[in-house]
């Protein structure tokens, strides 16, 4: 019964869910066996405070934290200083450092108010992408060519 529960409070203002057996499966672990399971959203720091839309997943998260799941939520600092175009008709601005932190401090302090922070793994994607250094970020991009960046739909809006 708790699983149905469960359930129904996860599906409630969805419009689709992708893989519905796959979170039952985890949900049900979680009340015969006391398995937790973790959901992940990411979030770039690039303003000074969330945006309406980003409480809704918050709330979606917290509906998940209710039933056993640990959210993993992943702040983009590093991705944040890029200029990242996705899903824009323009490139962001650059964003210095201590810009990003301080949009990041206080996407944490407003993120906690939803979700429930015992049950929250915080990280930053900084604590990865900071030691790849422009080498490695030069070899990344070796690995795309620029017919296959220009495939994307957020570079053939702009």
């Amino acid at each position: 019964m708790p699983v149905i529960k469960a359930m129904r409070e996860i599906e409630r203002g969805t419009a689709e869910i992708i893989d519905r057996e796959r979170i039952e499966t985890l949900v049900r672990n979680y009340y015969e066996k006391g398995e937790p399971y973790r959901v992940k959203l990411g979030l770039d720091p690039t303003a000074p405070d969330l945006h309406l839309g980003h409480t809704v997943i918050l709330q979606k998260l917290a509906a998940f934290q209710q039933h056993g799941a640990i959210v993993q939520l992943l702040i983009g600092d590093f991705t944040a200083m890029i200029g990242d175009p996705t899903g824009k008709s323009e490139t962001r601005k650059v964003l210095d450092r201590e810009t990003v932190r301080r949009n990041a401090e206080t996407y944490q302090e407003q993120a906690f108010k939803i979700l429930d922070p015992e049950k929250t793994e915080l990280m930053f994607n900084s604590t990865w992408l900071d030691a790849l250094g422009a080498d490695g970020l030069i070899q990344l991009t070796t690995q795309y060519n620029v017919a296959r960046m220009l495939e994307r739909d957020d570079f053939e809006k702009r």
